[in-house]
């Protein structure tokens, strides 16, 4: 992709018009999830890469002005389901985004708030800086999770697990922030899932017992033409790692918090 203007959202005296976007990349991985099955304990998986990155010209800073540009993440969709046959399934949950009441989480690395993280993911410049400044910002994102083959609260080491479902939504924005104003410029808007479906049965002899089904690849990112404002909750914490519920829903019964928000 060429180089590409970018929208401003607030007043500043760096425009919009003179940060200049080159070679906007955003891609996953063409490669299938890994599932892992070595482990009597649990089953790993691990699914292809997100990757974004874009090489950045940033025109001469003033005086007493410093800017970051990077990326910001949230999350706007999460389904997490660990089903074990007909007993139950444990599902990780975002009770806000789940009911309503916010529009994304924040999904910040936990301490470089707004920002997904703080090395390839930002460039810092502080002014004065008397010519344009040239870089590159990148970031990659994807899930390495492990589920257990065994329902912890059956008290058996009989596997029962059979079928994990996670399917997964964000909004990743490539932005120019003024760290003294806050006067941030919206470059890029970026929409991605990431979906996993496996089949497991536990009667088969462990090493052979999941299988991927439906989809293989995953759907390519979506880089808007227009570009979305950023929700409050975006933008600061908590991040979603620090909100999110570990449930138990019984087929009978009422759910039960397995591990509460930290």
């Amino acid at each position: 992709m060429g180089c590409i203007q970018s929208i401003a959202c607030n007043k500043s005296r760096i425009k919009r018009e003179s940060i200049v976007v080159c070679d906007l990349s955003a891609t996953i991985d063409h490669c299938p999830t890994v599932i892992e099955e070595s482990s009597p304990i649990v089953l790993r998986y691990k699914t292809p890469y997100f990757k974004a990155s874009a090489r950045i010209v940033m025109p001469p800073v003033p005086r007493n002005e410093t800017w970051v540009v990077g990326w910001i993440q949230a999350c706007t969709h999460m389904e997490f389901y660990n089903t074990y046959g007909d007993v139950g399934m444990s599902s990780w949950e975002l009770p806000q985004l789940r009911e309503g009441l916010v529009q994304a989480i924040s999904d910040s690395d936990g301490v470089s708030y707004p920002w997904y993280g703080n090395t390839t993911e930002t460039v810092t410049i502080v002014g004065p800086t008397s010519k344009p400044s040239r870089f590159i910002v990148s970031m990659n994102d994807s899930f390495s999770s492990h589920v257990t083959w065994t329902l912890w609260i059956s008290g058996s080491n009989t596997p029962l697990l059979t079928n994990i479902k996670r399917d997964q939504s964000f909004t990743t924005w490539l932005v120019a922030l003024n760290t003294t104003s806050r006067e941030k410029i919206l470059l890029h808007t970026i929409k991605w899932r990431m979906r996993v479906d496996i089949a497991v049965d536990p009667s088969l002899p462990l090493g052979s017992r999941a299988r991927l089904v439906g989809r293989v690849h995953q759907d390519q990112p979506r880089v808007l033409t227009q570009i979305e404002p950023i929700p409050p909750n975006a933008m600061r914490g908590p991040n979603a790692n620090e909100v999110q519920v570990l449930m138990w829903r019984p087929r009978r019964g009422p759910p039960v918090v397995v591990i509460p928000p930290k």
